[in-house]
């Protein structure tokens, strides 16, 4: 059995990301992280504990002593894929490596730590995402009574402000820096804060620390994360720091440093906000802005706080605010009770906002929350999965037809890495989020390079690099028709 061969079979949309470097100890642990980027935040921050105390990290699972699955929940398809991981792991120890531990981080932890410990027992270890410090000592006391160690205590004010990540999954131009944790908002669908806590906010001059030190080491990017990362509140010398004063500071630490920001609630983009995005060049003209539905009275059962003609109120008033900023959204098709004409409302929606990008995804109902509590899950399995094709096609073709306006125009790419389609090419995104695509040159990751859109798919923009630039000069150069 080859534990890697395994992984690659996963899909890309819930495949899992890998520590970017190894590390000498004792005892090795390999740890795979699923879900959105704050989970990967949480495995750098694990993997600075770890080492801390003397564990080394390998990306080959072979050669692990420790095997950690840092988990989502969001979904039942990453559950699904998380068990089956589960699955493989456990049959590797029985056969041959008797003395593996194995342990779930995370969303799942909680919710699915009976079964995966006493019904199934699949794990060793089961860490909740607040209870990360005590890894070490969870660790110890599995290796020396055999038993199941667990922790998935919530908590009202951890952070993990005092630590510093070990860069993971990283290509050391882009970074992302937790700036709080949990969430207030209670979504009907939705079981972060059952799993995450309630929203705390992590102290303004630890941010500004740690955005400071990525870039002396010389990255070119930070996104600052949380679940509801515009709801940042914090108290300094008795002044409340929010969030559009947090990412201009953020901004004003290096002309060179771009800065974006994941994920957001509709509720809490102000315009204080959008006026940070236009008065600072290298705050990015992109905001992953979900909108999860187009009918009101659906965002009303989601218990989103905001009818659909808010949502394009917001929408108009940030074109109007920040000319060309380019706008992201998540959907769910198939949420409970919703008829075909609320569907077409998704759909209407869809196209009056064209957005640049959207993730989609058929309604899956999760224990505990409040829709599992208080609706039934309804629509029929075909008629999901027709809707959300249906989703998928129309926003497909919107994204095209986005794309195919910038060929001609230059924009500013920060080069990321080599391309995936060839190594004679290299890849970055543009200030809007999209990635370009590009020949190799002479150019080198962490390069801002000027490039002409020549072509596009819905995904993907290809260009012809006209040379290196600053982001400081660029901000003077609008893209433009060339």
């Amino acid at each position: 059995m080859n534990l890697i061969q395994d992984l690659e079979i996963l899909d890309d949309l819930d495949a899992p990301r890998l520590t970017a470097e190894e590390a000498e100890g004792a005892r090795k642990v390999y740890i795979e992280t699923y879900g959105c980027q704050m989970n990967v935040s949480d495995s750098e921050i694990v993997a600075a504990i770890l080492r801390a105390h003397g564990y080394g990290l390998t990306r080959d699972p072979e050669q692990a002593d420790v095997v950690l699955l840092n988990t989502c929940a969001i979904r039942e398809n990453a559950e699904q894929k998380v068990r089956h991981r589960l699955d493989i792991f456990r049959a590797h120890k029985r056969k041959q490596r008797p003395g593996l531990r194995i342990g779930v981080l995370g969303c799942m932890a909680e919710r699915l730590r009976h079964k995966l410990l006493e019904e199934e027992q699949l794990v060793d270890l089961v860490v909740g995402p607040d209870a990360y410090r005590d890894l070490p000592r969870l660790l110890e006391e599995a290796e020396t009574t055999g038993q199941a160690a667990v922790n998935v205590q919530l908590s009202r004010e951890e952070t993990y402000a005092d630590i510093a990540p070990v860069r993971y999954d990283s290509n050391g131009v882009t970074a992302y820096v937790s700036i709080m944790r949990g969430c207030d908002n209670m979504c009907a669908f939705c079981v972060v804060p059952f799993t995450r806590g309630r929203e705390r906010s992590r102290p303004v001059q630890s941010i500004l620390d740690e955005c400071a030190r990525l870039v002396e080491e010389g990255y070119r990017e930070v996104t600052v994360l949380g679940q509801n990362v515009n709801s940042y509140r914090y108290t300094e010398n008795g002044t409340v720091v929010t969030f559009p004063e947090l990412l201009y500071r953020v901004s004003l630490i290096s002309p060179e440093l771009r800065v974006r920001y994941s994920t957001s609630h509709p509720k809490d983009c102000s315009d204080e906000l959008l006026h940070v995005h236009r008065e600072r060049h290298n705050v990015c003209n992109y905001i992953h802005l979900p909108v999860q539905h187009g009918n009101t009275d659906v965002l009303r059962r989601m218990r989103r706080t905001y009818t659909r003609e808010q949502y394009l109120a917001l929408v108009e008033r940030a074109r109007r605010i920040v000319p060309g900023i380019s706008l992201s959204t998540d959907i769910i098709a198939g949420f409970c009770g919703e008829t075909e004409e609320e569907h077409r409302d998704t759909l209407s929606l869809l196209e009056e906002v064209r957005f640049d990008h959207a993730y989609m995804f058929m309604y899956s109902e999760r224990p505990g929350t409040y829709a599992a509590r208080k609706y039934r899950d309804d629509v029929p399995l075909e008629v999901k999965k027709r809707r959300l094709q249906e989703i998928i096609e129309l926003q497909t073709r919107i994204s095209l037809e986005n794309n195919r306006k910038e060929i001609g125009r230059v924009h500013t790419v920060l080069v990321e890495g080599p391309s995936k389609r060839s190594p004679e090419q290299l890849c970055g995104r543009t200030d809007t989020n999209k990635m370009v695509v590009f020949d190799r040159q002479d150019f080198r990751p962490g390069d801002y390079v000027r490039v002409r859109i020549t072509d596009c798919t819905s995904a993907t923009l290809f260009g012809e690099p006209l040379g290196r630039t600053t982001l400081a000069e660029s901000a003077h150069t609008e893209p433009a028709l060339v």
